[in-house]
């Protein structure tokens, strides 16, 4: 990458580390349908990925410094009309929602039906993202652990919500296979050889989570060509059946994960007797050995950049235990909603059907878009500032890497995307000519079956405006 993250905010250092490619989209088939890896995987409708989509650079989370109070504030009859000429252009349809808001004092200065519910899409992850974040220390960790059973010569794998393990050994530098099977396997082989025991039976709990692994508006290609997996407390690389981007999933993530342990326990010296098999942990029970991901901000920043729809359901279940409600797509939407409430942000009127906004039943307003953008760079909430570092930034990273590119845009514009069939959606925040941030969402569901780029050229140029015009 040559190119240099201009100043965001008044001032924000972006340092971009070398990463995996990611690439990165929302779109996908909205019928219902069963899943099954038995069959070859069915045919997918075509991604309707923007043409800004390329590879993902996980960003390192960046100092955002405070902004100039004296900056010229946008004259809002100017703003309005960008916003009437934008809402009127029929490529966005007919119920396209927008709020452009000053990211300081959050005045509103400019709307198109914002309090009218949207299907968000991948704008929804904002959403999971902050509860998370604020539900949860950054720096915490999940265990992937294993224990005795309750009888001789057993063990429980136990997932702890990390759906990202190696299937071999971790890398402390990554975030997807920072813990890795390889090292458990070792920890818990040197226990049990110490013992006396060289062959046990092996069971997975996976109760952390609970309720159905699919949602009822996902479908079976959006599992087997690779968009979403199965939700599961506990995977290998995402619940994928070889490497790369869109590959199938694991029809049962948390039992392919022990199968893969039991091959691990193998090499380590220790006989897995018969095939791994579903069983409750006993409370209580001796840790023969435990492994950790990644922090959770490092997890929540990955998710955002690469718009990852599987581990966004994790981290809302995550939310979901937190608060002590069933890990299920209920508990968890419910859990992240309240979260957002607790911060004092309106989302009445607001539904989420899912927490990675992969469901097309999902409706979220422009104006709570936008106050959650606005809390995500709130200095009293400190622990949000990780998804400002996690979001695409215009020009660098993630769905906006070949987006806003122009040398007044590039670096400027720091947003969420969001795209199904029919729906485009950007949330984020930008800086004017005049050194004045603005937080804008623009939502548009109706936009029929003109794909990505109509409404992306109608859309894009209008934020760009935003970004070279003092507006006044």
């Amino acid at each position: 990458m040559s190119r240099a993250a201009k100043v965001v905010g008044t001032s924000l250092l972006v340092v971009v580390l070398a990463g995996g490619a990611y690439v990165v989209a929302d779109a996908y088939d909205l019928v219902p349908g069963g899943l099954t890896l038995a069959a070859p995987a069915p045919s997918a409708r075509p991604f309707p990925a923007e043409p800004g989509v390329a590879l993902a650079r996980v960003a390192a989370a960046p100092a955002l410094k405070d902004l100039d109070t004296g900056a010229p504030m946008p004259a809002a009859g100017v703003l309005q009309a960008r916003v009437d000429a934008l809402a009127a252009n029929p490529v966005l349809g007919p119920t396209v929602g927008i709020v452009v808001a000053d990211r300081l004092t959050g005045e509103v200065l400019a709307t198109h039906l914002p309090d009218s519910p949207r299907v968000p899409a991948s704008t929804a992850k904002l959403l999971t993202a902050t509860a998370a974040l604020d539900t949860m220390d950054p720096q915490t960790t999940l265990p992937t652990t294993v224990v005795a059973g309750a009888t001789a010569n057993e063990i429980v794998l136990v997932g702890g919500g990390d759906m990202m393990l190696a299937a071999g050994a971790g890398d402390p530098a990554a975030v997807v296979g920072h813990a890795g099977m390889a090292d458990l396997a070792a920890q818990v082989a040197k226990d049990l050889q110490l013992r006396g025991t060289t062959s046990v039976r092996l069971r997975v709990d996976d109760t952390l989570f609970s309720g159905p692994r699919v949602a009822p508006g996902w479908t079976a290609s959006e599992v087997n060509v690779g968009y979403v997996a199965p939700v599961a407390p506990l995977a290998v690389n995402i619940a994928k059946v070889r490497d790369g981007e869109y590959v199938p999933r694991v029809s049962d993530p948390a039992l392919s994960a022990a199968t893969i342990f039991a091959k691990r326990l193998a090499e380590a010296g220790i006989t897995v007797v018969g095939s791994p098999t579903r069983g409750a942990a006993p409370e209580g029970a001796r840790v023969l050995g435990r492994v950790e991901s990644a922090p959770l901000a490092d997890i929540v920043r990955y998710t955002l950049t690469t718009s990852d729809n599987t581990i966004a359901e994790v981290l809302g279940r995550l939310v979901a235990v937190a608060q002590h409600l069933p890990a299920s797509f209920d508990g968890a939407t419910q859990a992240v909603l309240h979260t957002l409430g607790t911060l004092g942000i309106d989302t009445a009127g607001d539904h989420l059907s899912d927490c990675s906004g992969l469901d097309a039943d999902s409706g979220i307003s422009p104006r709570t878009l936008v106050a959650v953008v606005r809390a995500t760079q709130d200095p009293r909430h400190p622990t949000l500032r990780d998804i400002a570092a996690g979001v695409p930034i215009a020009g660098l990273t993630g769905t906006l890497e070949h987006r806003f590119t122009t040398q007044a845009a590039a670096g400027e514009v720091r947003a969420k995307t969001g795209s199904l069939p029919s729906v485009t959606s950007l949330a984020g925040t930008l800086m004017t000519a005049d050194g004045r941030q603005l937080v804008f969402a623009v939502m548009a569901d109706a936009t029929g079956a003109a794909g990505q780029e109509p409404p992306l050229r109608a859309i894009d140029p209008f934020v760009e405006g935003l970004v070279g015009c003092g507006c006044r």
